[in-house]
């Protein structure tokens, strides 16, 4: 008997796009796979993958991600009974397909006939086929031909039983974000009309004024491409907003073909909201599809835990804390770092099960079967080099059975925190560029540093952009929050009047959208909010700190920053000094301050203090608000709650972060149902979570 059609809810559901599975009682379920890559075998091997995918679970799979060269072997010719008999074997499986457009490498033969559509760098040199993504965002040569392959596969599998949802090219801009080819300086010229509407619009955003840069047409303007000097910052500010726009519209090109020919289809694309990944504005892009999909793999180093939950948060926030999905992350060791270390044993459940923490109702890997050649080959899979009969394998069944078993949350939202933290593509891209006080500063970082501080404390917290309301915090914490538009510095200033505390950092404030400077003194635009004045920055050379001291305090000198310092005045009223200077050239002046303003305060943090130092300050910049940590003080920093909310029911989510076993004495509620998970109670009855482990409660709602 055929199985039916996985679909997704039905439209009185929020979240009525998502492509859910479902379980045996046609209720929803968490989606569960990977990207399938059957091309690479075989036809005798896909019968095997599609018996042990039924005896993991896998409920969902990719397929076709870089089949363009299988598919269309020509210019005219076209292969495609090798995919019909995958979808039908799938199907024929109870497993859903989630069909990627396959425009994510050109093929041989197009790039042969086309040289035009490889990507250009800064330095004029062409990105020659051989690996992935080798084409251009802004060619219409590239799009007429990828297009063309869209349109083909949508008509062809438009009614396939198997297809549950579409997937856009794949990690847009992972290797091709900054084209700098004569297609892409058409494309910025037509982008910076569309912006500034004149020449002399133009001239006065970039500043161009200075080294004789002023433009008299259009066609004299380039990207920033290899230069004797600094180019032009707002220019390069500009380029990296245009290069996220072009791939946006591209998306949106792909994607008005998918909804033309299959409007019943929900249609995805994979971010990459991780670690570096930076060229992609993905909060600008969560719109163009109708859930948002992510691909995060965890970088080994201290912060590691710290910033998968990060990027998990973030995700959930650039989705509208909607359910979202987990595209690719590894089972094991990658194949691209300088050295790939494999996960320990339970690892694979608990660094899963955190992005579900977060929001995402769908865990799926990267990939399937671990391939025997290619560039990713010691990239792990669920299937593993050594078969169904590996620890690998073994861990990917029990992740599907608690998956299953954690059917009651899928659909859940996140339940919003008390405390947000503010991340801004903007700030990102100008606080780093060059001709600045310091080349050592790191957005990213510096707002991993915050969140890992919240961790260690036990607070949860929200990861959220200006997009956001941030009403609903009531803490809002907004480092290196460097570009403010006056619309913007309005909006913090609303907050902290009407009872939001604000806390923000050094070189915040500095410039507006045009990367110009907010002049009579920094932080600029947020100068009056926080009640001081800073006259000139003090960056710190490597090796170099300096000592706090904090009012109150006897040891003295607990603190230390580096980095940055700021020479910082107090002018206004009720101005707090919370931190002082206690050596190096600003020793005696203020180094953390907080204003007091209507029902709420802004305070301001002048150098770099890192997540230990951060800790130690926090709970003092958290008490006007009254948040605290939800956990008991022996599992903080050890334990991450994060809680989600459906229509009856909480879910508490415990993840025990540590390699030992972690007893939470006292815990508010851990009577509430296990739904997953293999805590104990221990000789007084307390809830231990085992090491590397994560627990789900289950607490009904109360009418």
């Amino acid at each position: 008997m055929t199985p039916p059609r996985p679909s997704p809810l039905p439209p009185s559901t929020p979240a009525s796009r998502f492509p859910y599975a479902r379980g045996a009682d046609g209720g929803p379920r968490l989606v569960y796979g990977a990207d399938y890559n059957p091309e690479q075998w075989p036809r005798e091997v896909w019968e095997e993958d599609v018996r042990l995918m039924r005896e993991a679970g896998v409920t969902t799979v990719s397929v076709g991600i870089f089949s363009w060269a299988r598919l269309q072997p020509g210019p005219d010719t076209w292969e495609l009974g090798w995919l019909d008999d995958v979808l039908d074997l799938l199907h024929a499986g109870g497993i859903g397909v989630d069909l990627a457009t396959a425009t994510a490498s050109p093929p041989p033969w197009l790039t042969t006939a086309h040289p035009e559509v490889l990507p250009v760098t800064a330095a004029g040199e062409t990105v020659w086929p051989g690996a992935r993504q080798h084409w251009r965002p802004t060619s219409p040569v590239f799009r007429r031909h990828a297009l063309r392959l869209v349109r083909k596969l949508a008509e062809r599998y438009a009614d396939h039983p198997a297809l549950v949802a579409w997937h856009v090219n794949n990690e847009l801009g992972c290797h091709n974000v900054h084209d700098y080819s004569d297609d892409a300086a058409r494309a910025f010229r037509d982008w910076l009309r569309e912006r500034y509407g004149t020449l002399d619009a133009l001239n006065h955003a970039w500043g161009t004024a200075f080294w004789s840069q002023r433009y008299t047409a259009w066609e004299q303007v380039l990207p920033p491409r290899l230069a004797a000097s600094h180019p032009n910052p707002t220019q390069q500010l500009d380029f990296k907003r245009f290069s996220s726009d072009a791939l946006k519209e591209y998306l949106r090109a792909e994607r008005e073909v998918l909804r033309e020919l299959t409007p019943g289809v929900p249609v995805t694309t994979n971010f990459m909201v991780m670690g570096g990944t930076r060229g992609m504005d993905y909060a600008d892009w969560a719109d163009e599809v109708d859930f948002v999909s992510n691909d995060h793999y965890v970088v080994p180093g201290p912060q590691a835990r710290d910033e998968l939950s990060f990027s998990a948060n973030l995700t959930s926030g650039i989705a509208g804390h909607r359910p979202w999905f987990l595209m690719e992350h590894s089972t094991s060791a990658v194949n691209w770092q300088p050295v790939n270390v494999p996960k320990k044993p339970g690892e694979l459940v608990r660094d899963s099960l955190l992005h579900v923490a977060h929001g995402a109702d769908a865990v799926c890997f990267f990939q399937w079967r671990q391939s025997a050649a290619g560039a990713e080959k010691y990239h792990s899979a669920m299937v593993p080099h050594a078969g169904a009969d590996s620890e690998v394998f073994r861990s990917v069944v029990r992740l599907g059975g608690i998956l299953g078993a954690l059917a009651p949350v899928a659909g859940s939202v996140r339940e919003p925190a008390r405390v947000g933290v503010l991340f801004d593509w903007d700030s990102w891209w100008a606080a780093e560029q060059d001709s600045h006080p310091t080349s050592r500063l790191d957005y990213h970082r510096e707002a991993l540093d915050w969140y890992s501080a919240l961790l260690a404390l036990g607070v949860r917290a929200d990861v959220v952009t200006p997009r956001s309301d941030f009403g609903g915090y009531d803490v809002l914490i907004a480092p290196v929050l460097h570009v403010v538009p006056a619309e913007l510095a309005k909006d913090l200033t609303r907050y902290a009047e009407g009872g939001g505390h604000l806390v923000t950092t050094y070189f915040s404030g500095v410039v507006d959208e045009n990367d110009h400077v907010w002049l009579g003194g920094y932080p600029g635009a947020l100068r009056e909010l926080l009640g001081i004045r800073v006259e000139e920055f003090g960056p710190l050379l490597d090796g170099e700190s300096v000592a706090l001291d904090r009012p109150g305090d006897a040891a003295g000198g607990d603190l230390a920053g580096s980095v940055w310092t700021d020479r910082v005045t107090v002018t206004g009223q009720d101005v707090e000094v919370l931190a002082s200077y206690a050596d190096g050239a600003y020793a005696g002046r203020p180094a953390v301050t907080r204003r007091t303003t209507g029902g709420g305060s802004a305070a301001y943090v002048s150098t770099r203090l890192g997540p230990e130092g951060l800790a130690a300050l926090l709970p003092g910049l958290l008490a006007p608000a009254g948040v605290a940590s939800e956990l008991p003080a022996s599992a903080r920093g050890r334990v991450e709650l994060t809680v989600r909310r459906g229509a009856d029911a909480r879910f508490l989510f415990l993840v025990n972060r540590s390699d030992e076993a972690v007893p939470l004495p006292g815990l508010v509620g851990v009577s509430g149902e296990v739904l997953a998970g293999q805590a104990e109670s221990g000789a007084d009855g307390d809830l231990v979570l085992p090491p590397r482990d994560v627990t789900v409660l289950r607490h009904p709602l109360t009418p």
